[in-house]
């Protein structure tokens, strides 16, 4: 799946670039305004190699079809009344245009908890696990890390303390702002300043009577970042903006608010406003991270060679991956590298297939063989040998922990049995994989049931599973939702009440445990004292009738 993002990220640069060449893109390409106080930062790209989209470039000149709806400045876009306008940049030789709606504009603008007030806190840095968002909290205020407990935060900053923290009656003595404003002593020092947006939006909140996190507050789905993917010259910079979408169907340009973090500082750095700034060649992306959810936009800064595009033409080419390579490597002005040879095919193709060197016989009879085909036919052999069932046998029993200090010796060598004759039989890994997490019955007749044997606990379960099968640790969003990545704690609980119904029963004999799977038995969400509806990983919830054991 890696290497088809890859691919699919490269094609997306490809179709950019030649667009680009030929005139100007605004980002977003259709913007909508939602009430009074809505605003959109926009850019503007260049043709390829000039496309660093900083709002406030002097060669970019913004233009408005009709001033009582929109107005721009510094790049900055605000509405003035409802209706539709069309906005025009134009660098001297091109232009772009977008059409842009406003709606709202006359309605009251309702600062949100949930939607508003968190986000503030979170890029000012209260709830990070530095300060309030710590474990057990900072100088008496505990704050969830990162917000990602509306409820549990609004009962924190309201009702504690006496409610000392918010005044509805003097929102501008309110400790919440006071403290980070400096006004009094605040551990944590200055975090933002007074008539900052920031402070507007929480002054705002505690005039408006402080309300809390409803239920029919619009829920964040997700959020985009643009460009969603920059092609860089060498120290070009590159503004990127993060805009979100809720349930109700409106947008709101959250780029202030988002945490922003490059993959490859050795390509470039951004800052907390979304600036990228090129340092080195190579390819990486920038992930920007607003209300536990995370985006990611690839960035591609080609090396600075003159190299022909006849020497990828003329590349020889073996197979579908050689094509993806010589295109990643066309992208970033990269020659390709030479054909690797005999000795060293020789040593890579034996390491990676049965996991051992050649011996001299072996080595000395490839080297010396003419035909052109040896290369496919050693690869052949080699996955022929009883060797790479005994290697990939290994290397899955060791991800799949086949541990004789965990299991019987009757059921490790049921579950490694198994395992070796998946491999034999060269079972597709999607079956493989289907067959482990399915599996019910007899350990010692269903070796690979072996797998819930060694994980008793749901979470313990879905965790290693996890690991095991998607590659990636959630382990953090057992607590809070996860700091790094888009997985929240209701969806931890959610795929580890997947495995609750997982039950065991000992049967007689040494290590021989039944497997089954019940259709009841949920798991609690500890934050909610509810069960959290099973569901996979960015999953509707799943719809079970209680049928009993099977």
């Amino acid at each position: 799946m890696k290497n088809i993002f890859l691919t699919l990220c490269l094609f997306t640069f490809l179709s950019v670039s030649l667009r680009a060449a030929d005139s100007l893109i605004i980002y977003p390409p259709e913007i909508t305004l939602t009430g009074p106080n809505a605003s959109q930062q926009l850019l503007c790209s260049g043709p390829l190699g000039q496309n660093s989209a900083m709002p406030n470039r002097a060669q970019i000149k913004w233009s408005v079809s009709n001033e009582k709806v929109v107005h721009i400045e510094n790049g900055i876009l605000t509405p003035r009344g409802n209706g539709t306008a069309t906005i025009t940049a134009n660098d001297g030789s091109k232009s772009a245009s977008a059409k842009v709606t406003v709606e709202k504009f006359t309605e009251p603008a309702e600062i949100s908890f949930r939607n508003h007030v968190q986000p503030v806190l979170a890029k000012s840095g209260c709830n990070m696990g530095a300060c309030h968002g710590a474990a057990l909290g900072k100088n008496g205020l505990h704050l969830s890390l990162r917000g990602y407990d509306s409820d549990f935060d609004f009962h924190a900053m309201t009702r504690k303390a006496g409610g000392r923290r918010v005044n509805p009656s003097d929102p501008a003595r309110s400790l919440l702002l006071t403290k980070p404003t400096g006004a009094i002593p605040h551990k944590g020092g200055v975090r933002f300043e007074v008539d900052s947006p920031e402070y507007r939006v929480l002054v705002n909140w505690i005039a408006q009577g402080a309300a809390p996190p409803r239920e029919t507050d619009a829920q964040l789905e997700r959020i985009e970042i643009f460009p969603e993917n920059a092609f860089l010259r060498l120290h070009d910079p590159q503004q990127f903006i993060v805009r979100a979408r809720y349930s109700d169907g409106h947008t709101e340009d959250v780029t202030r608010y988002a945490k922003f973090t490059s993959n490859a500082e050795s390509v470039g750095t951004i800052d907390q406003l979304g600036l990228f700034k090129t340092v080195g060649s190579g390819q990486g992306s920038v992930n920007a991270w607003f209300a536990s959810k995370v985006v990611t936009a690839p960035i591609t800064v080609p090396y600075d060679h003159k190299i022909a595009s006849s020497v990828y033409a003329d590349s020889p080419r073996h197979n579908l991956i050689d094509e993806h390579v010589l295109l990643q490597l066309q992208l970033l002005n990269l020659p390709p590298s030479p054909q690797a040879d005999d000795a060293e095919f020789l040593r890579r193709a034996f390491l990676d297939t049965i996991g051992v060197l050649p011996t001299v016989e072996e080595a000395k009879a490839f080297l010396a063989d003419k035909s052109p085909n040896k290369r496919d036919a050693l690869i052949d052999r080699l996955l022929a040998r009883p060797e790479f069932v005994d290697y990939w046998a290994y290397r899955w029993s060791d991800l799949l922990l086949v541990n004789s200090e965990k299991l019987k010796p009757n059921a490790m060598w049921a579950y490694y049995r198994w395992i070796r004759t998946q491999v034999e039989q060269n079972t597709p890994w999607d079956r493989f994989t289907r067959d482990v997490l399915t599996a019910t019955g007899s350990t010692l007749d269903n070796g690979a049931a072996n797998f819930f044997v060694l994980h008793p606990d749901s979470t313990e379960l879905m965790e290693n599973t996890a690991q095991a099968f998607l590659g990636m640790a959630i382990n953090c969003a057992k607590c809070h939702n996860h700091p790094l990545e888009k997985w929240t704690n209701d969806q931890y609980y959610a795929l580890a009440n997947m495995f609750s119904r997982v039950k065991m029963k000992d049967l007689a004999g040494d290590g021989n445990t039944l497997v089954i799977s019940a259709t009841e038995g949920d798991l609690i969400q500890p934050r909610t004292g509810r069960p959290q509806p099973p569901a996979a990983l960015d999953a509707a919830p799943l719809k079970l009738e209680a049928t009993g054991d099977r």
